[in-house]
């Protein structure tokens, strides 16, 4: 028996002993795509150009079937010994050894053996995670049944358990509701909301909380704040020069759409393609602002297409980002390194952004919004337009009436004309008979002396300022010395692009002749162009003719004297072309441009009005016009009659004169009310669709081969040539595995500190994975189900019993997983930088409750790098969402306290702990203001009972009633600085002067300057400043 007992105790060790050593199953996206992405991929993975051995490790098909040279395998499934991948990264060989010395990659022996243990274990492969739909998992059974609020709970105490944890006891009521207020709106919460969650701590109380955080105006205002971040929002343009923009409208769309809880599927739409919708609204136009937040070039100097093309690529890096959670810049070069997007896709991505009628530049002698622009009008406004159009109508189709019908007057003229040679409404005549042209050459011209321009060196008018309201006409003999790309025959303006050509021209393009009317090149403008090249080395006569109607067919080229065969070019301008400088014509040279060089320049003159044909024929040959007023009426073909009425009716009709006068008229009117009107950038396709090239290594002057729209392979096909309305389709679709990912990780971001990706930028190869991938899912699942719904989904968070968690921990938790990554307390940090300034605002009496309009511009705004006026009165004061945001230099404490940059999309911003937080927050103006007006407000209410005044403070300030011992030690420091402020009162004094908000000079001012000291004590406590 002893001996049977004995043999059964020897096969129960061995079986132990075989359970402890059998070797644990290696988890392939865990375990060992990190491996092979971080040391493999750069010379084995997507990147076509730079893969070696034409061996591809970031596809199982590729991977799993590759053969090395030696007919060996690369990974051979269950036989490591015979996998070409393990002998190499167990050689000691330097010729064999992978990855190879000079890659700078080493594996650990921990990464050697998990590799070889995977391959043995059969060398189960997954496809990355992200690239995947989400799937639909059980939800996880766990011990402990009573913990649980809702399902996100059994997700996270499942993980718990496994690790042998225990989540902490629910936070204590202040806490949780002070959490909960700054996390929904950021602001503190109400007495009241403490009061009763604290006196009937349950769910259902609990609950009724959310709801009322939810619907309250400042979580618009608390969501906007960190999508302002996603979306690079600044009230400048950026890099050097960095001129105001007039931006806000869309800050205040955000604010809306997160109020009125617009789905999220929806609020990608409408930012990426808003104006695409079927009868888009002006909030949907502006939502696509987001599209144009990008920094904008206007230095001297600077290439407008290798901007524009930053411009493109700009919004195709922010969409990976935002939207997809992908590392699209990479791609821009080469192909991807770590994931499966080509350098093709990358620009079929980029299709999508760019054909927008934009230009590279902003004009720096102006203030026009760069182009398409909406014209932020209100329903007043759009009535008055409306009915000014009519008018226009109207008077425009009285006067083609007039042309039209019999004219007994014209008959009677027509029987009685004056022979002349004159052509009226001549301004100015060049002739250069007189051989004054400055650095420029006298030679023989067409008539007599002509002009030879060197390009560098103008001739100037006195004459141009023309509106576009105002008919004109300008002829000249030209002759060109060569078929040139660009050359400026003439023009009245200030400058090429640091005006964004404001006025009209006359150029040369690639050979041809362009006249153009612009406000802002080349989305408000119009151009026309001749389909033929100009022929060089012989004269030609042209002459640029314009009716008054701001449109296409209403600007003309003539050449010689007969209507030239032309192409429209642009036809949108819809602002005035007067106001940039440059008020009269200049022949020859522009600022930034380039001249007419060894051009030839004869009579050139300027006409006040639009000339008739017959007229342009005369300016052309000299005799057109005598020759057929000369002729007797009967000898008059039809043709002839039809140009002389043409000529009647624009100098003799006195009602044809009357009713041009009246159109001129009616056109101006509009032109006031449509000049003055604001614009903001938005998206608008063109028409015609821009090509796109697939650029060499990323250079805007290096295309290679053409590009239509199209999504990355890997995800299914979106269909090619679709457009921005297209890509927010594919981008929104439920099938889609990476929208409602990405987003739902960035409000549990919000929500609990980090998201359950830690790499919110980043669902790729080099990400992180999840730490609770089946919650990831089946959170994402249930967002979609719930129709995108936000708030919702935020509810359904602040609701689960893992939200509510204390954030006190134990030396077990923190050594095992001191990151916090299975959740089993709550995470503490520091509030960000719009929260310490809101929340010192709002508890000392300051804050304007104020939602919407302009940005403002705070005390800190005029000691940034580049300092400019601070504001006055409530501008001080307003939620710091409303901070003027100058992109080159940010308001400098919101930097120190970790706010970001926005130069670039941020998903998440950087948490650092350092003595500038508290030099900040002690010593800022600011805080300074908002402590002795808390002070003060505390003197007026409490009067000398000073022990109760700073209980009221403490209790607003951490939402908590203070101890006995806590409120000893602030009594001593109240005690201290009251004695210090009797003993100096010009101290007290100097202390009560910071800021603008007015002081109460009936309270004794040593009282007010000690509470002050008090309250910006408190505004630096951790309880105060740190989300526990």
């Amino acid at each position: 028996m002893r001996f049977v007992t004995a043999l059964l105790f020897v096969l129960a060790l061995t079986s132990i002993s075989h359970a402890v050593k059998k070797p644990t199953a290696v988890d392939f996206v865990r375990d060992i795509k990190p491996i092979l992405s971080d040391r493999c991929f750069n010379c084995h993975g997507p990147d076509a150009n730079n893969r070696q051995a034409d061996l591809r490790l970031d596809l199982k098909e590729e991977a799993l079937a590759a053969i090395a040279f030696d007919g060996n395998r690369i990974i051979h499934s269950g036989r490591s010994h015979k996998s070409e991948l393990i002998k190499r990264i167990q050689s000691d060989n330097p010729d064999l050894k992978m990855p190879p010395a000079e890659s700078k990659l080493q594996l650990t022996e921990e990464e050697i053996d998990l590799l070889t243990r995977w391959v043995e274990q059969g060398a189960n492969w997954e496809n990355h995670w992200s690239f995947e739909a989400p799937v639909s998992h059980a939800i996880p059974k766990t011990k402990n049944k009573s913990w649980g609020t809702n399902e996100i709970d059994q997700f996270i105490l499942n993980k718990i358990e496994e690790a042998g944890l225990n989540p902490a006891d629910r936070a204590n009521p202040t806490t949780l509701i002070r959490r909960l207020a700054f996390d929904i709106t950021g602001l503190p919460p109400k007495a009241d909301q403490v009061r009763r969650y604290s006196e009937n701590p349950t769910l259902e109380t609990y609950n009724r909380i959310v709801d009322e955080l939810l619907a309250d105006k400042h979580y618009g205002e608390r969501m906007a704040a960190t999508w302002l971040d996603v979306a690079r929002y600044a009230d400048t343009f950026g890099y050097q020069v960095d001129r105001d923009r007039y931006v806000w409208p869309y800050r205040d769309w955000v604010i809306n759409a997160f109020n009125q809880n617009m789905p999220y599927d929806q609020f990608v739409t409408e930012q990426l393609a808003g104006d695409l919708l079927e009868a888009p609204t002006d909030s949907q136009r502006i939502a696509t602002t987001f599209n144009r937040l990008h920094s904008q070039k206007v230095e001297g100097g600077s290439v407008p297409e290798e901007f524009r093309t930053e411009y493109v690529a700009d919004r195709t890096h922010t969409f990976g980002t935002a939207f997809l959670g992908l590392t699209l810049e990479c791609c821009r070069c080469h192909d991807h390194k770590y994931d499966p997007f080509t350098q093709t896709e990358y620009y079929q991505l980029f299709a999508y952004f760019n054909n927008i009628d934009e230009a590279g530049l902003y004009s720096y002698f102006t203030t026009s919004t760069p182009t398409p622009t909406l014209r932020i009008l209100n329903e007043k406004q759009k009535k008055q337009i409306a009915n000014a159009d009519q008018v226009i109508a109207s008077e425009m189709a009285k006067l083609l009436q007039l042309e039209d019908v019999a004219n007994q007057e014209f008959e009677t003229w027509l029987d009685n004309r004056q022979v002349t040679k004159e052509i009226i409404g001549l301004e100015q005549e060049l002739t250069f008979e007189d051989g004054k042209v400055g650095a420029n050459k006298s030679t023989e011209g067409k008539i007599g002396r002509a002009i030879q321009l060197t390009g560098d060196d103008a001739i100037g008018l006195s004459v141009g300022n023309y509106s576009r309201n105002t008919p004109f006409t300008i002829s000249l003999w030209f002759n060109t010395p060569d078929i040139k790309e660009r050359a400026v025959v003439f023009h009245r303006s200030r400058a090429w692009t640091d005006s964004a050509s404001r006025g009209y021209q006359m150029l040369i393009e690639d050979g041809h002749i362009s006249v153009s009317l612009i406000h802002f090149w080349p989305g408000n403008a119009i151009r026309v162009r001749t389909k033929d090249i100009i022929a060089p080395v012989q004269w030609h006569h042209l002459s640029m003719v314009y009716d008054g109607s701001s449109q296409a067919n209403g600007l003309k080229i003539y050449l010689n004297g007969k209507p030239a065969d032309t192409e429209v070019v642009k036809d949108n301008l819809y602002k005035n072309i007067t106001g940039s400088g440059g008020d009269n014509i200049t022949i020859g040279q522009r600022f930034r441009d380039k001249g007419f060089k060894e051009g030839l320049v004869d009579e050139f003159k300027v006409y006040n009005r639009q000339l008739s044909d017959l007229e342009l024929q005369h300016v052309f040959d000299g005799q057109t016009l005598e020759k057929i007023l000369a002729t007797n009426t009967a000898m008059l073909n039809a043709k002839q009659k039809l140009l002389l009425k043409q000529y009647y009716l624009n100098l003799f009709d006195e009602t044809y004169g009357n009713q041009l006068a009246a159109l001129k008229a009616a056109r101006d009117q509009r032109s006031k009310l449509v000049d003055g009107a604001q614009e903001i950038m938005v998206m608008a396709d063109m028409q015609k669709r821009r090509e796109t090239f697939l650029l060499n290594r990323g250079a805007y002057d290096q295309p290679t081969e053409s590009v239509a729209t199209a999504t990355p392979s890997i995800f299914g096909d979106s269909g090619e040539n679709g457009n921005r309305l297209t890509l927010a389709h594919w981008v929104t679709s439920p099938q889609n595995p990476l929208t409602a990912r990405v987003y739902v990780n960035r409000i549990w971001q919000m929500m609990l500190g980090k998201g359950l990706v830690k790499t919110p930028e980043d669902f790729g190869s080099q990400g992180a994975i999840p730490t609770h991938p089946e919650l990831l899912d089946w959170l994402s699942l249930s967002f979609i189900d719930n129709d995108w719904d936000t708030k919702a989904l935020i509810k359904l968070i602040a609701c689960s019993s893992a939200y509510r968690q204390s954030s006190e921990s134990s030396a077990d938790k923190l050594s095992s997983d001191p990151e916090n990554d299975l959740l089993s307390h709550a995470n503490r940090y520091q509030l960000p930088a719009e929260m310490l300034r809101d929340n010192a605002l709002l508890t000392s009496g300051l804050l304007v409750d104020k939602q919407g309009g302009p940005s403002v511009k705070p005390y800190e705004v005029a000691e940034s790098f580049k300092p400019v006026a601070r504001g006055k009165g409530e501008q001080l004061y307003r939620r710091s969402l409303y901070t003027y945001w100058r992109r080159t230099a940010p308001a400098p404490v919101m930097m120190t306290l970790d706010a970001a940059k926005r130069e670039v999309c941020s998903v998440a911003r950087e948490r650092t702990s350092n003595p500038l937080h508290a030099i900040v927050l002690l010593n800022d103006p600011q805080y300074i203001e908002a402590a002795r007006k808390m002070g003060e407000n505390l003197v007026k209410a409490f009067g000398n009972d000073h022990k109760a005044a700073m209980a009221k403070a403490f209790e607003q300030l951490t939402s908590r009633v203070a101890e006995d011992a806590e409120l000893a030690v602030i009594s001593i420091s109240f005690q201290q600085q009251l004695a210090y402020f009797k003993k100096y009162p010009d101290e007290a004094n100097k202390f009560l002067s910071t800021g603008d908000a007015p002081r109460d000079m009936n309270l004794p001012a040593d009282q007010v300057a000690a509470m002050g000291m008090v309250i910006n004590l408190l505004l630096n406590y951790d309880e105060c400043v740190v989300r526990q």
